[in-house]
């Protein structure tokens, strides 16, 4: 096992040859994605798509759950953007009005998962317990998901006052009813509900979770490099053909237009009647605003 820690929130191995493992590794938080994780997890996938010895990727997590999505605790994110260097040509990150959040979100939200979906290399991943929000947009890119029986995948947004996390795949991931549904009323899709509507590959004893996606990962590895990504691409071209990038280019900008309202009315991002009391207090809330 040849195991890299070179960051703070995310292992990177190579467990066998041919196959990188990147493990989500801040489990105090249930990998809470604050900016630093997500330019970390970035950098990962950057580092197993450019080794030309790496033909399959995993993506797993430590700890009870997968990802419960964005730190909303997280401060000072501004100044945080320009500790990294950015992957696109988004700017304007302290600017004011709507345009710094826009950016931001363009850039680590939309911006890096749309990335992910088009690395040249097949990509799996093993999904364990919760997986809320922030943390679909890790597993919902990836080319193929293999879930532990306790595993479940809920977008609240929608009771925060958005109308959907940033990368907007719900129809493509469960189609138009259930991500209606799934939107609507918040309610979570267990792991069995996900295997049935084609979200999910594999549905496995948590035990047996890391190994199923290794096993999946041996099979794909001995196949071509090249002929994996021309496959790939011809079945992400599929669902473009479809207006894919089109309609979540739109659902982007309405989740902008969402977050402009809410700051307008209550100076937060989400409408705080929705958000936990606890998480009222972490952003510095007070709890009767958000009557």
């Amino acid at each position: 096992m040849d195991a890299k820690t070179d960051f703070t929130f995310i292992l990177y191995e190579t467990p066998e040859e041919g196959i990188a493992r990147i493990v989500l590794n801040r489990p105090k938080t249930a990998n809470a994605q604050d900016t630093q994780f997500l330019y970390e997890l970035n950098a990962a996938f950057d580092r197993a798509a450019h080794d030309e010895d790496i033909r399959v990727i995993i993506l797993a997590a430590n700890g009870k759950h997968f990802s419960s999505g964005h730190d909303l605790a997280e401060k000072h994110w501004h100044e945080n953007m320009y500790d990294h260097d950015t992957v696109g040509t988004m700017c304007g990150f302290t600017c004011a009005g709507a345009e710094a959040q826009m950016s931001r979100e363009e850039e680590i939200y939309l911006g890096f998962s749309e990335r992910w979906r088009n690395i040249p290399k097949p990509t799996i991943a093993a999904v364990q317990g919760k997986c809320i929000a922030g943390g679909l947009m890790l597993a919902w890119p990836c080319d193929l998901i293999i879930a532990s029986d306790d595993a479940s995948f809920t977008d609240p947004t929608v009771s925060f006052g958005v109308g959907g996390v940033e990368y907007f795949t719900h129809f493509w991931e469960v189609g138009a009813r259930k991500a209606k549904e799934m939107l609507f009323t918040s309610d979570s899709l267990n792991a069995e509900d996900a295997l049935r509507l084609g979200m999910v590959n594999q549905v496995v004893p948590r035990e047996e979770l890391q190994e199923a996606a290794m096993v999946m990962a041996r099979k794909i590895a001995t196949k071509s490099r090249f002929a994996l990504k021309l496959t790939k691409k011809a079945i992400n071209a599929c669902q473009d053909a479809q207006g894919r990038e089109l309609a979540m280019d739109n659902a982007f900008h309405l989740h902008q237009l969402a977050h402009t309202h809410w700051l307008k009315l209550y100076d937060s991002l989400l409408d705080p009647s929705g958000l936990p009391e606890a998480t009222q207090k972490a952003l510095g809330l007070k709890v009767d605003e958000a009557k």
